[in-house]
């Protein structure tokens, strides 16, 4: 069963993160992603980002994934 912990090493090792926080029970996931790849891009296109650093663990070992995805920027003014 894969771990909240293992996601998060999977985004940080596809994606420059300052912050990721993952939390979940091995087959509903929440997570909060803050990256400097997503200023200027729409929420579509963030998560697209994570999506693309966790590969095809998103078909295969994770079922479902929520996210909040924020800039740099965005994160400190929260």
């Amino acid at each position: 069963m894969i771990r909240p912990e293992d996601i998060k090493s999977y985004i940080e090792g596809g994606l420059p993160c300052d912050y990721v926080q993952v939390e979940g029970d091995g087959h509903h996931f929440e997570a909060v992603i803050v990256s400097p790849e997503f200023r200027g891009k729409s929420m579509v296109q963030q998560h697209q980002l994570v999506y693309r650093a966790l590969g095809d663990r998103m078909r295969e070992e994770i079922h479902a994934l929520s996210m909040k995805t924020f800039t740099p920027e965005q994160w400190r003014d929260k």
